[in-house]
């Protein structure tokens, strides 16, 4: 009951900001917590002007770091909130006013356990950027043995911002169970669900040494490329509320008169950017989930050096296949395979209509596909095609709609740079060997041999089990006939079967994956 009426009372201040900027539209649409909404509206009766998107990232950015946060995650949910909400929210700034510097120094000196100067030889008080969670400083490393200096980036979390958002965190699962509840037509947008990833997402960001693993993840991913790089991460300065790391200098990427009087030619950093964002998704399966133009630069050299790591997505290998299949249906018009695959992962259920599935397919894709190359969005073919969800039922897809938002970003990137350019198209040919290694014949034989091999690994375990499976029912343990125990023990019994077959199984799988090998 006290947490209720907690919950209650914080909503109900929620509910009046919301109101002051005539932006109550998401907790009407929700059809709970009425009585909250009726005294926000009899407290606060506005007529603000603008677009219903704008006045709500306003608001949000009034009620702090936790609804900033909830704002950026809301936009990339364009099926719940429309096109127009969702890219208001997309352009949320997450900046606050900085900290005090000594709370920075209490923060750096507790998580480093030593004083700031014998971490620091130079730090500057003024931080760079200041956002919803973490500002960042730039700063010169103290001398190591050999005399070496670093200038690094110092990123320190926001003093009691753990605490602010476990509050509102508290209260979205609450709100978020209410709709369940209250609304059973929301359920297959998984509003509980949601919240937990939002959670989880946010609980990651405000940890700084998962952040600086993401960091370290994927310079791991691109070692071997020369166009695209992650600044080094310094361990030794880095803790739960601290991060340190190279700092970076270059261009924004969205500077193109910049970079063409530096001498880089905007096409090739266009389609260095695809290539990179294209790994990231289908190599990898790990991306950078934020990569707006003031989270990526370019060097002297013309290398693509990405930062803010706090926002990062992972697709597993089966949903990355289904997803290459997908837009390979879309591309090349076989729209019926690109239902089908929906049908396949488990996004539509299986008693809607393929056939009719197939139909809002062509609809959505014939009016983008038809039109010039440069023109073409694979986001917004995405992103529509997520609006059609209510009719068949299809679940949300948190991973995709990261990925759908984060897409649509670097697109905006991309036309910024070069807007005569597609820059899928620059991507082509490694899309185009993407697709050949892992939606081809070959491939689809060693997943299937894949999976064979891992039913034989877990074949022994399977044998352990009914062995004692066989101990109990000797023992008494289980409630069966006899002769039914000794026909199982007999070599008559389906389990005999199996041990005389397992060696030749195993010998036959091992000997297919290395001639696959070998091949």
């Amino acid at each position: 009951m006290i947490g209720h009426l907690r919950n209650l009372t914080r909503l109900i201040t929620i509910a009046r900001v919301l109101a002051r900027h005539d932006a109550l539209f998401p907790l009407e649409r929700l059809g709970v917590a009425k009585p909250a909404v009726w005294i926000a509206k009899a407290a606060s009766r506005r007529n603000v002007p603008g677009r219903p998107g704008e006045k709500l990232a306003a608001a949000f950015g009034e009620l702090g770091p936790s609804f900033i946060k909830l704002g950026q995650a809301l936009s990339t949910r364009a099926d719940l909130m429309g096109e127009e909400v969702a890219a208001d929210l997309s352009n949320l700034q997450d900046s606050l006013p900085p900290f005090p510097f000594e709370d920075v120094r209490r923060t750096v000196e507790t998580e480093l356990d030593r004083p700031l100067e014998s971490a620091f030889s130079v730090f500057d008080p003024v931080p760079v950027a200041a956002a919803s969670i973490a500002q960042v400083h730039f700063a010169i490393t103290a001398p190591d043995a050999e005399g070496h200096t670093r200038e690094v980036a110092v990123k320190v979390l926001r003093p009691g911002v753990e605490e602010a958002f476990r509050r509102d965190i508290d209260l979205l699962f609450w709100l978020s169970r209410l709709v369940e509840f209250a609304q059973p037509q929301w359920r297959r947008l998984r509003p509980v669900e949601n919240a937990r990833a939002f959670e989880e997402s946010v609980i990651i960001e405000m940890d700084l040494r998962f952040e600086a693993a993401a960091a370290c993840e994927l310079a791991e991913n691109f070692a071997d490329d020369p166009t695209f790089r992650v600044p080094t991460i310094d361990w030794q300065r880095t803790g739960r509320r601290v991060m340190t790391q190279e700092r970076v200098r270059g261009l924004r990427i969205d500077e193109p008169d910049k970079l063409i009087a530096a001498g880089l030619d905007p096409r090739v950093l266009v389609g260095n950017a695809a290539n990179a964002f294209f790994n990231m998704v289908f190599r990898d399966g790990f991306f950078h989930a934020d990569l707006h133009p003031g989270n990526m630069f370019v060097d002297a050299e013309g290398v693509l050096v990405a930062v803010d790591f706090g926002i990062m997505g992972r697709i597993d290998r089966q949903t990355r296949r289904y997803l290459g299949e997908m837009l390979l249906g879309f591309l090349t018009g076989n729209y019926r395979r690109a239902a089908e695959v929906h049908f396949e992962a488990g996004w539509v259920p299986a008693d809607k209509s393929v056939e009719g599935f197939t139909q809002a397919c062509r609809s959505i894709a014939e009016p983008i596909m038809g039109r010039a190359l440069n023109e073409i969005s694979v986001a917004r073919l995405l992103g529509q095609l997520f609006q059609v969800t209510e009719t068949f039922d299809m679940q949300a897809q948190p991973q995709l709609l990261l990925l759908q938002k984060s897409m649509l970003v670097t697109e905006g990137v991309g036309r910024t740079l070069a807007p005569d350019v597609n820059m899928w198209e620059l991507s082509r040919p490694l899309i185009e060997s993407w697709m050949a290694d892992n939606l081809g014949p070959q491939a689809r034989l060693m997943d299937g041999m894949k999976t064979l091999s891992d039913s034989v690994g877990r074949l022994p375990r399977l044998l352990e089990s009914a062995e004692n499976l066989l101990g109990g029912m000797d023992k008494g343990g289980f409630r069966l006939h006899p002769e039914t125990v000794k026909a199982l023990r007999g070599n008559r019994g389906p389990l005999s079967g199996v041990i005389t077959v397992a060696p030749w199984l195993i010998a036959i799988v091992l000997g297919v994956l290395l001639f696959l090998k070998e091949s």
